[in-house]
């Protein structure tokens, strides 16, 4: 037997390694193979926040099947695709209804305010026009009253018939018609019901009244009365008479 064919396999060993000493250091790769029969090339790279990511080129289990897409091992513990921060979400919504009902109470008030301004206005204008104008009727009244002696002075000329022509006709005529844009209303006539809240009666005499007389009648205006709207300066004294 030759020296060649002395040599015995080391157990465990390659039978193709020269020597049969067996290769120490290469692991195995056949269950690191991909379905092809290829070894995968994984690459590391590493994310903005400094994670590790692992990239599979050739594809795997937990690969994307898009180009550039991410695998399983690209997310992290609290990845996407989990819901987080719903309460976080919810506190904006929250806040901005907070205000909008603050600026609904406040725009109530604001209403409220300016309704009730509005009213105290109304008011203030209607006692101020009141006021006004029993200022103005006052202030007429007290001319008229002053006044009431020549106005009966001319009421017993035109009764003379002293006032029928000439200059103080005229007069007495333009007299009476500025006092009449000022409200002042002359009260008292012949043959009129005799009226207590107008007429004042210092004769009461038997007289023959006009037909259809049925009450106490004026016969005679001994001085005529004077009204400025609703206040009697002065009520008409009449001569009365009652039918017969």
């Amino acid at each position: 037997m030759t020296d060649a064919e002395n040599v015995t396999p080391g157990a465990g060993g390659d039978a193709g390694a020269p020597g049969g000493v067996p290769e120490t250091g290469r692991p195995s790769d056949a269950g690191q193979r991909g379905p092809q029969g290829q070894a995968p090339h994984a690459s590391g790279t590493t994310d903005s926040a400094g994670r590790g990511r692992h990239e599979y080129a050739d594809g795997g289990a937990g690969a994307s099947s898009e180009p550039g897409g991410e695998d399983e091992f690209d997310h992290t513990a609290g990845g996407s695709g989990s819901p987080t921060g719903s309460a976080g979400s919810d506190a904006p919504v929250d806040s901005a209804e907070a205000a909008i009902a603050d600026e609904d109470a406040l725009a109530s008030s604001y209403l409220a305010d300016l309704q009730r301004l509005q009213a105290e206005y109304v008011n203030y204008k209607k006692r101020v026009d009141r006021d006004r104008e029993v200022i103005r009727t006052t202030a007429v009244g007290s001319v008229v009253e002053a006044l009431l002696p020549v106005l009966d002075d001319i009421h017993m000329a035109r009764q003379a018939g002293d006032l029928a022509e000439g200059p103080f006709a005229s007069i007495s005529d333009k007299l009476e018609s500025i006092l009449g844009r000022y409200g002042v209303e002359r009260l008292g006539e012949a043959g009129q019901e005799f009226d207590p809240n107008v007429h004042e009666a210092l004769m009461h005499v038997e007289a023959e009244l006009p037909e259809g007389s049925t009450g106490t009648t004026v016969v005679q205006v001994l001085q005529p009365g004077y009204r400025i709207g609703e206040r009697l300066v002065r009520a008409a004294r009449v001569s009365v008479a009652d039918p017969v």
